[in-house]
């Protein structure tokens, strides 16, 4: 099933957008805002993101300036043609106005996923002896497949994205409070903990390093 992503802060046009995609059988993610988007972009599987441009947080323009590897079908009220050559020149895939029409929306829909069949399928995020695929939430390491569970395939998912890089408590802490309430440090410690002994018992090496008082990387090897 396709996950598709509805980056929309007015309620009634976001329900209704809602209401036409899931008729057709396709899975939805909600984003109300252009930061809350970018938090369930690097979290989930998402195959197509239907995109308002004047959003809190992030702006539409800015998401897709961000984004370069999912279709984007901008939605619009924004009629100007200086607005669509920017959206589409910045890396939109289309442009619909507001108001629009269900059966143009779902057709458009449908050209995008057929255009992006057979991309990214089972992306991998690879660090040495570490393989995340990122379609099916697997773990591999030494090709032995490690279970993860869904707040600790999120967390690595992360630092794998940004290997040279802190990525900060907050940041991690804001990824995970979308999988479980309550979320904390000491929760997010446990977490790591636990993602460490794992990959110990096959590799014999942890590879996340804590950065005090900042956040946690991967272990960069001499």
């Amino acid at each position: 099933m396709k996950n598709i992503l509805i980056v929309e802060d007015d309620i009634t046009i976001h329900n209704l957008i809602m209401e036409i995609v899931t008729s057709e059988g396709y899975n939805v993610f909600n984003a109300y805002s252009g930061t809350e988007a970018m938090l369930l972009i690097e979290k989930e599987n998402i195959n197509l993101i239907l995109l308002d441009l004047m959003l809190p947080g992030l702006n539409g323009e800015e998401i897709i300036e961000k984004i370069k590897d999912i279709p984007i079908i901008v939605i619009s009220a924004k009629i100007s043609p200086e607005d669509k050559t920017n959206a589409l020149l910045n890396g939109a895939n289309d442009y619909i106005t507001k108001p629009f029409n269900a059966k143009e929306l779902m057709a458009r829909i449908k050209v995008q996923l057929r255009l992006n069949e057979g991309k990214n399928v089972n992306r991998e995020l690879k660090y040495n002896d570490i393989v995340l695929m990122e379609d099916n939430h697997t773990l591999f390491i030494k090709e032995k497949n490690i279970y993860l569970t869904k707040t600790e395939y999120t967390i690595l998912k992360q630092l794998l994205l940004n290997p040279k890089q802190v990525v900060t408590k907050t940041r991690l802490l804001d990824l995970i409070s979308m999988d479980a309430a309550n979320c904390d440090e000491n929760s997010l410690k446990v977490h790591i903990s636990n993602i460490r002994k794992k990959i110990k018992a096959v590799t014999e090496k942890e590879y996340i390093e804590s950065v005090w008082g900042v956040g946690f990387k991967i272990y960069e090897e001499n």
